[in-house]
């Protein structure tokens, strides 16, 4: 499938004539990325869906806001992760006791929608273990493989600090693989 230019969907999403139909084009041609970046934070299918609707709302009303400074995909990665986070936060403003035992990684084993086997599941399981922010870097560039420059954008964050993050996530992920064989 081919898709406009980013500089183009751009320069139609500030024309009034042509955005909406930018604007469609924009989530035809994201919605794939975003829900795999945000399903990695999130884990549910249901949630993920939740979180990529209320990203592309956050985009539609924020489309006056956005100067072109930054490449079109990093200001929408940046509105998914903080969306995420969002609701990642008051996930854990409103869960109890029972939830916080079982935890996300039950959550994910009883989703019909997870399709991966015991490693997928195990790694899954690792990356609950790590800090937020270890998380999100390891998931921005495991799993979407994007370079620290497009990361550092998004996230507001030095590309050594991010470096270093992704270092400890990788150890921390091993020590726990280990630790479980």
């Amino acid at each position: 499938m081919s898709y406009l230019d980013d500089s183009l969907i751009t320069r139609q999403l500030h024309d009034p004539a042509t955005r909406r139909r930018a604007f469609e084009e924009l989530v035809k041609k994201y919605t794939a990325q975003l829900y795999w970046q945000i399903r990695h934070m999130v884990l549910s299918h249901d949630d993920t869906n939740d979180v990529l609707q209320n990203t592309f709302i956050k985009v539609w009303t924020n489309l006056d806001n956005f100067r072109g400074d930054s490449k079109l995909a990093t200001w929408l990665y940046r509105i998914a992760v903080n969306e995420s986070l969002t609701f990642i936060q008051k996930r854990k403003d409103t869960l109890t006791i029972d939830d916080t035992e079982a935890g996300p990684a039950a959550e994910l084993e009883s989703d019909p929608y997870f399709d991966g086997d015991e490693t997928d599941l195990q790694l899954q399981k690792a990356l609950q273990t790590l800090p937020e922010k270890q998380r999100i870097v390891f998931n921005m560039k495991y799993f979407q493989e994007m370079k620290y420059e497009d990361m550092s954008e998004i996230l507001k964050t030095s590309v050594g600090s991010l470096k270093a993050s992704y270092h400890f996530a990788v150890e921390k992920i091993e020590n726990y693989f280990n630790a479980n064989d």
